[in-house]
């Protein structure tokens, strides 16, 4: 299943499928973990900056488990935004015991 989504429910199915492998979850958790604590830093220092960190650890670590492990093709390469709002809610699931990995 890839392509055109009708909702991000539909879309979440097929991105929780596309991360089967537990190394690829905990990368993803991992980046976005790091995302979410260099966003906080970049506020509340008001250093700016540190703003262009946060694709490049996002995607960075996220790719790193498609790609090696995964060894598919990342959903942000044909759907940026549900793929960018599917790793934080996968985040979510996993803190809460929803997602293991």
């Amino acid at each position: 299943m890839t392509g055109n989504y009708s909702n991000f429910a539909e879309f979440y199915q097929f991105y929780l499928s596309e991360h089967g492998k537990r190394s690829t979850k905990v990368l993803h958790f991992a980046g976005t973990f790091l995302v979410l604590i260099i966003l906080g830093v970049a506020l509340l220092r008001q250093n700016w900056m540190l703003l262009v960190l946060l694709p490049v650890v996002g995607y960075g670590f996220a790719w790193v488990g498609h790609f090696f492990f995964e060894k598919n093709r990342p959903a942000s390469f044909s759907s940026p935004l549900y793929s960018l709002l599917g790793d934080f809610v996968m985040f979510k699931d996993i803190l809460t015991g929803r997602v293991k990995i």
